[in-house]
């Protein structure tokens, strides 16, 4: 009698534990399996995994619509496509991946990668107060926050971080790429980028590989990279792909950046769910109808990625 008493005690705390552990790990901001560790052999730059199969599905569903169609043709709407199904063999298409535009709020990733360089260097100190002003820049795209941070860090230093060469997140020789150009104060101090002029840019490909390298914990550090990530998730902002994706999928495993200013609208985000969504989508449009352009386009992809 006894020792069923015993039994029944451990059976119970071994189900607590479960329950705990468990309960741990949906609870987290990042995924526990973000960043992704793969082989050094089975690793390759995003350049590398381009796939033909992919890219011609992306094209031709992209261009069933006239709208949609005319914006390719013009530079004004872009897409990149990153499918992590198989952590060791991704996929990569993208139409216009090299074509710079204006991308309102979504640089600001590249303020959270000069934060995180700073605290990891010793050159920015690491403090609550800067962690909630990350907070705010890139769940709820505050301007005040991401201009505190500006401010501590420099224009100056977000573009050598840019440019540095683990990272060349901005070629001129490719049409440009991820760029911070502006405080986000008001009169604040300014640093266009050089083919454009652009204050805020980007192409759907630096994008990609933004979070590409982030996913597989190559952006500082694996450490850095988890921390980065517990930033991006649970977005405050519930349009363009997460009014779709949030119906779906918890916020924990979204990580997500956008940005939006008159006719320029601008999304990414790369999500990790435990069923077949393990993919980065990053889109710029110009179009006064661009939050419902990319609204479909998640759809889209979507269709093309689900598995038959």
């Amino acid at each position: 009698m006894i020792f069923m008493r015993i039994m029944k005690l451990w059976v119970i705390s071994l189900a607590f534990l479960a329950v705990v552990t468990g309960g741990a790990k949906l609870e987290g901001a990042a995924s526990p399996t973000l960043p992704l560790w793969v082989p050094e052999a089975a690793w390759r730059p995003l350049e590398q995994r381009g796939d033909r199969g992919l890219q011609a599905k992306l094209e031709q569903a992209l261009r069933q619509g006239k709208l949609w169609g005319e914006l390719i043709d013009q530079g004004k709407m872009a897409v990149g496509l990153v499918d992590l199904q198989d952590p060791e063999s991704p996929r990569f298409a993208q139409v216009n991946g090299d074509t710079m535009m204006y991308a309102a709020s979504l640089p600001k990733i590249a303020i959270l990668l000069a934060a995180f360089q700073g605290f990891e260097d010793g050159s920015l100190k690491e403090t609550s107060q800067i962690q909630a002003e990350l907070i705010e820049m890139i769940r709820r795209s505050d301007n005040v926050a991401a201009a505190q941070v500006v401010a501590r860090i420099g224009l100056t230093r977000i573009e050598r971080v840019i440019l540095e060469r683990r990272y060349h997140f901005y070629d001129t020789r490719q049409g440009g790429g991820l760029w911070v150009g502006s405080s986000f104060a008001r009169d604040g101090q300014e640093n266009p980028e050089p083919l454009k002029g652009l204050l805020q840019a980007a192409t759907v490909h630096q994008v990609c590989r933004f979070y590409y390298l982030l996913a597989y914990g190559k952006l500082i550090n694996p450490e850095r990279s988890r921390q980065m990530l517990k930033i991006l998730a649970f977005p405050d902002l519930h349009d363009k792909f997460v009014s779709r994706l949030e119906q779906v999928v918890p916020p924990n495993y979204l990580y997500r950046k956008s940005g939006e200013f008159r006719t320029w609208y601008s999304d990414s985000i790369l999500v990790w769910d435990r069923t077949w969504r393990r993919y980065i989508l990053v889109s710029l449009v110009e179009h006064q109808q661009g939050e419902e352009i990319l609204r479909q386009l998640l759809l889209l992809v979507e269709d093309i990625l689900r598995p038959r």
